[in-house]
């Protein structure tokens, strides 16, 4: 579940407990997690209901219930009332700036990449996207996936999979290697 910036940090600062969605079916269920801008925010509850109350749409950041309900998406499908627990903050930013890796960090972190490698229907691509990263910071995802002759949304996917193992970061525009990700890339560059 995607929560918008403002709403993420509300979450993190406690003064939003609520989201509401138009969904045919919930998509999200109770103890599912998600990692968002501010951390790690839990499912608490997901309830389907008729209306919003003002009391609620408070709690989601709104002023009143009519706000909440003008911010929908405009179908007939019905409103789910989705709790929400702050648990903490990103795990993958205290591993990206971890740049002190062992041998058996590296090597973990190799058989990682090849396994994403492997699993590819477009063959290897780890070490070419950080190398391209790597030379090119800060660069809009449409030009990094064009340099690979890559489509955009299958490149973001695979940049995601990099930034779970705390090698990249994102950033306003483009991506960055996090120190982990220069760390890695030297080692395995370098020998």
């Amino acid at each position: 579940m995607l929560l918008p910036g403002p709403v993420a940090q509300g979450v993190a600062d406690g003064s939003i407990d609520l989201a509401f969605r138009r969904w045919k079916i919930a998509r999200v269920k109770p103890g599912s997690r998600f990692v968002g801008p501010a951390g790690v925010t839990e499912i608490v509850s997901v309830d389907r209901v008729d209306d919003i109350t003002d009391e609620d749409a408070h709690r989601a950041g709104f002023p009143t219930a009519q706000a909440a309900i003008a911010r929908l998406r405009a179908t007939d499908d019905p409103i789910f009332r989705v709790g929400l627990r702050w648990v903490g903050p990103d795990p993958r930013v205290a591993l990206r700036e971890d740049d002190d890796l062992s041998d058996d960090d590296i090597a973990d972190l190799v058989v990682r990449l090849d396994r994403l490698d492997a699993r590819s229907t477009h063959g290897p691509w780890t070490r070419a996207v950080l190398a391209l990263i790597g030379r090119r910071p800060a660069v809009v995802s449409t030009e990094l996936a064009a340099e690979l002759g890559r489509d955009r949304p299958d490149f973001k996917l695979d940049v995601r999979k990099l930034k779970k193992l705390g090698l990249t970061e994102s950033l306003d525009v483009g991506y960055r290697l996090s120190p982990r990700g220069r760390a890695l890339l030297a080692r395995i560059d370098g020998g």
